[in-house]
């Protein structure tokens, strides 16, 4: 199988390729440059090539933003999406980095950056597969807490969609609720809602 060959077979698998991902192979990157020069792949953002036919799911900016991102965590708006947990369909992707982190410099696709503390960052993380590529995302109850921690930032009506859809398609327990409330530091803000909605 010749360079060109192992470049395609890998698109096939993954959805999008970087350059770094060929030189993890020791496949020569010139012949990614050749095959787009040809027309058999398209350069789709800076550092980031896919098949011209390439079916893309409704989750491919979410993909391509774990591949340009690789450290962050899909959430917020966008993991509500994920989730379809309320209405919202956000334009941007929301991802969430380390507080300390370098803020990414991505062109496509458009992205959110919120920053979040070690714990939160790290608790109530789902991966899931699009296009080949592993996509962390929080889950249901993670993203209801988050929303209740950023209600200045996405609104409260938002938050509390997001929770009535949450209870509503039975995504998770009330346990899971209350244990990302304390991770989050909203278990007072969130108490009155709860009780209501019960």
């Amino acid at each position: 199988m010749n360079t060109g060959d192992e470049i395609i077979q890998l698109m096939q698998e993954q959805g999008v390729v970087r350059p770094r991902d060929l030189r993890d192979r020791n496949i020569p990157v010139t012949s990614l440059y050749w095959l787009h020069k040809q027309g058999r792949v398209l350069h789709i953002g800076r550092g980031l090539y896919t098949l011209p036919n390439a079916d893309f799911s409704e989750h491919h900016s979410l993909a391509v933003a774990c591949k340009r991102v690789p450290h962050g965590v899909v959430c917020l708006l966008s993991a509500l999406a994920f989730h379809q947990l309320g209405s919202q369909l956000p334009f941007e992707v929301w991802m969430a980095i380390d507080r300390k982190a370098r803020l990414p410099k991505v062109s496509y696709p458009a992205l959110r950056i919120v920053r979040f503390s070690a714990q939160a960052l790290a608790e109530g993380i789902e991966v899931h597969q699009v296009e080949g590529i592993a996509v962390p995302v929080y889950s249901p109850a993670k993203t209801v807490a988050d929303c209740f921690k950023y209600r200045h930032k996405i609104g409260l009506d938002v938050a509390l969609e997001a929770l009535r859809e949450y209870r509503r398609s039975q995504r998770g327990t009330e346990r899971d609720l209350w244990r990302y409330a304390g991770v989050c530091r909203v278990a007072q803000v969130m108490k009155p809602y709860l009780e209501a909605t019960a």
